[in-house]
Order: structure tokens, then sequence, then C-alpha cells
């Protein structure tokens, strides 16, 4: 499963980045905003960081701007991916940018219905947002395997990219069902690499090393 950093924030998204752990990033307009600076030099900097596609959000409603602002987004770099919303006029958008050869995030998925639209309609990746089915007490998860049964049903070739993940567990989870991309904040891919026993087992090995005063340097 290939990790997305959902962020605009550079010095997170490096270090990540020189560890292995990004093969592509998530942004819209709301975490750009929190940075203060310009949106379209963000994703620029972004893309020159990483090779993998970065995820770019238009913010008009109707088709014909979407189109629009979705080119200029394009221009950005060729791993842009123009991130639409799931409504009628974003799936008009994300066929036409996808028949030009440009990569398309259809984002705020939230049913296998909406899914199959998507892939109908050239989507390079769908968004289903897991968390926020669950706010509502909705299965997110159920809804991830439901489109992966769906796409493999009939060979889509759009990629499932797991969002709005809230945990290590979701990352996990969404691996296990066959997600091709999940979407995490950093902070959610650092927890990962926590567990209750590993830190129990270093603390009684470094009790051992004080103990037996061990030195290597």
């Amino acid at each position: 499963m290939k990790f997305f950093v959902d962020t605009a924030e550079i010095d997170a998204i490096k270090e990540l980045h020189n560890l292995g752990m990004v093969d592509g990033v998530t942004t819209n307009p709301s975490l750009i905003a929190k940075s203060g600076r310009d949106i379209l030099e963000v994703t620029r900097e972004i893309c020159d960081l990483v090779d993998g596609p970065v995820s770019a959000e238009v913010v008009a409603l109707d088709a014909d701007t979407m189109l629009a602002e979705g080119r200029k987004l394009a221009k950005i770099a060729d791993n842009i991916a123009v991130k639409v919303p799931l409504t009628w006029a974003g799936l008009q958008t994300c066929k036409a940018l996808s028949d030009e050869g440009t990569m398309v995030n259809v984002t705020l998925c939230f049913s296998a219905n909406q899914a199959l639209l998507a892939a109908k309609a050239g989507a390079t990746f769908i968004s289903p947002f897991i968390g926020r089915l669950d706010d509502i007490n909705i299965d997110g998860l159920e809804l991830i395997e439901d489109i992966r049964t769906i796409y493999d049903n009939y060979g889509f070739e759009t990629q499932i990219l797991a969002a709005s993940i809230r945990s290590a567990n979701h990352m996990s989870d969404c691996a296990k069902i066959g997600a091709d991309v999940a979407t995490a904040p950093p902070n959610v891919i650092k927890a990962m690499a926590n567990h209750v026993l590993t830190d129990k087992g270093l603390a009684g090995f470094m009790a051992d090393v004080e103990k037996a005063g061990i030195k290597i340097l």
C-alpha cells in the first residue's frame, strides 16, 4: 500500500520523504491556508520535493470553472493530480481532465455508487472518507471493502485512496482490505511505529544495559 501524507507542511513532508514514507501528497486549500502562503507557490514546492502524485484541489463548484482551475493547477508540474469533489460537475471535470491525460483525484466519496461513477469517469484516484463515515456511525472500512470488490469485479484501474484516516489502526485495516493508497497526517503515520510492548521491552533492555555498564562508544 502506498503512503500519501495529508499535509501542506514542507518540513513534515521532508522528514517522512527522507525515510521513504512518502509516495505522494494530498493537499487542499484549507491545509495550505494554515501556512499563510500562496496556494500555487506551496503546491509547486511540494511537487519539486516529491516524485509521486500531489493532489491539488479546485475551489469552484461549476464544471466550466472547475475545468479551468484544474487545467491551471495541472500546469504547475507533471505530478499534479487535480482534486475535484464527487458531484456531477466534478465528474464532468474528471472526464475532461482524464481525457487530456491529467491525473484526477475524486474526493468526498461516501458510497460505493459514487466510487463506481468516478471509475467510469476515468478517475485516477477515488478518495473514500473513512473517518467522517465513522463519525456518523457508518463503517468507513466497509466502504473501502465494497469499492475494492466492485473495482476488482470489473477491472477498473482507478486506485482506492483511503482518506480521512484518524488512527494507525485505520492504516493497517486499509492495507488488509486492499486499498491502493492511504493518505494520513504525519502524526498518524508516525504513530504506526508505536507499541506499548516495544516501549516496555526497550525500558527493560536499557535497565540491563545500565546495570551491566555496557558502552559501545
